[in-house]
Order: C-alpha cells, then sequence, then structure tokens
C-alpha cells in the first residue's frame, strides 16, 4: 500500500469510479459480489428491467425496499468519508459512482456523476409530477408501490433502469474525469456493466494510472498500476497516511 500511497501524492488530477461494493461495508447488499442482490434473489434481473417496470412497478418496490428504501438507516463508511475528506482538500477532483444509495452525498462530497440515475427524485409517469425521495419513503408505508396522489399514476426513481439510456449529463461529467484524471481509482466496482465500465479506457488512453481495489478480479486488473483486495484495510491504511 505504500505504492498506492505514492501513486495518490504523486497525482495531480485524482478521481474516484465507485460500485457497490463500497457500501457493504455500510450494510448495503452489493449486486454482483459472491452474495450480492444478483446472485440471491431469482428476481433480480427483472428489478431494475423497463419492461418489467413498466408490467409491474409493484416488482420493483417489493424488492428494492432494503437496498434503497431505508436508506435513512444507512450511514457512510471510512470509504465515503475519506473521498469527501480528500475533495474538500483538494486532492481529489470528483466521484464518478455507480451507485444508488446516496451515501457519498451523506458523506459530503460534491463533485459527484451519478452515472446510473439517483432515487433523490422520483417522477409520476403520468402527469409528470417530481417527488422528493423521503415523500416516497412515506408513501410505501403504506403502499406496495408508489402512485401519484395527484392522479394515480405509477411513480418512477430518476434511477436508470436496463433497456433506458444512461442520464447524458452524467455520463459527460464521468468522462471528462475519466479523460483528464492522472489516477482513476476503481473502488467496489467488478467493472461488468457498460457503458461504465468502460471508464478506466479512457484514462489509460491518455496516459493516466488506474488503481483497483475490489474483492473480485476485474477485467482492468491486469492494465492496472496496483490492484487490492480489501476495501477497508486500503481506506484504514490511507486514512491515517494520507495527509491532506
Amino acid at each position: 500500500m505504500e505504492r498506492l500511497l505514492e501513486l495518490l501524492e504523486g497525482s495531480s488530477y485524482t478521481a474516484a469510479m465507485t460500485g457497490a461494493g463500497i457500501s457493504t461495508l455500510s450494510g448495503i447488499q452489493d449486486f454482483r459480489g459472491k452474495n450480492g442482490f444478483y446472485k440471491t434473489d431469482p428476481d433480480a434481473d427483472k428489478v431494475f428491467d423497463i419492461v418489467w417496470f413498466q408490467r409491474d412497478p409493484s416488482l420493483y418496490y417489493r424488492k428494492s425496499r432494503n437496498l434503497i428504501y431505508d436508506l435513512e438507516s444507512k450511514q457512510p463508511n471510512i470509504i465515503h468519508r475519506e473521498l469527501a475528506r480528500w475533495e474538500k482538500g483538494g486532492r481529489l477532483k470528483g466521484v464518478i459512482t455507480q451507485n444508488i444509495d446516496l451515501l457519498h452525498q451523506k458523506a459530503g462530497s460534491r463533485e459527484i456523476a451519478e452515472v446510473h440515475g439517483s432515487p433523490a427524485f422520483h417522477d409520476c409517469l403520468s402527469c409528470g409530477k417530481t417527488y422528493p425521495f423521503a415523500e416516497v419513503v412515506e408513501l410505501l408505508k403504506t403502499a406496495e408501490a408508489a402512485f401519484c396522489p395527484a392522479c394515480g399514476g405509477v411513480i418512477k426513481p430518476r434511477i436508470t433502469f436496463f433497456g433506458e439510456s444512461l442520464p447524458v449529463q452524467a455520463l459527460n461529467l464521468a468522462v471528462r474525469h475519466a479523460e483528464q484524471a492522472r489516477l482513476l481509482l476503481v473502488l467496489g466496482t467488478s467493472l461488468t456493466v457498460y457503458p461504465a465500465a468502460g471508464l478506466p479506457d479512457y484514462t489509460l488512453s491518455n496516459g493516466g494510472r488506474v488503481v483497483i481495489v475490489n474483492s473480485d478480479p476485474t477485467p482492468f486488473d491486469r492494465r492496472a498500476a496496483a490492484v487490492y483486495r480489501d476495501l477497508g484495510e486500503v481506506f484504514e491504511f490511507l486514512s491515517r497516511r494520507f495527509l491532506i
């Protein structure tokens, strides 16, 4: 990990790319790990599929309650806190995240590219009325799915489902950070879901370096400047040694 510390201290432009693996330390199930959502739930492939959502929105709301709609009980962990500390100290330009748990915001990060969207706001698919996250949580306390109090239409989160396009503004910001990064930290993601999984290519193509910290191997391991498996161990070390 001394090698990682050298890379961080010598980088003029550092960005972080985060996936569900970083939030397991906050008690949130990941998606593609050995005990992840896609390995343990037989309906997992349908939950975030736009065709299935349009057919039966209650499936999404039932299956995602513990993943998304109890986020008020979840708190940022050392990874979220450290990344926010680095940004505040000018040592991290921004976070590119595939996560939809809002924990980077809770920790204090400001420059966040949410490439898979966000549940911070939901929209009625019928009348277009927008609902903040907290209001949807309240609606779900008495119903299996969220329906618009104004017109009765289905309410959908601004999360990108399979079958939908990624949010253009967030993806453009992510590409810009990846292109400019002299060092891209890839944290807790298997790098298997495209187009987000291709972002490290932008860094490498522009002469930057990639460091991967993930419990399982990724397609970019052989091209990385360093690879680590234990996120908690790495960030405990950095919290002590990476001074801002």
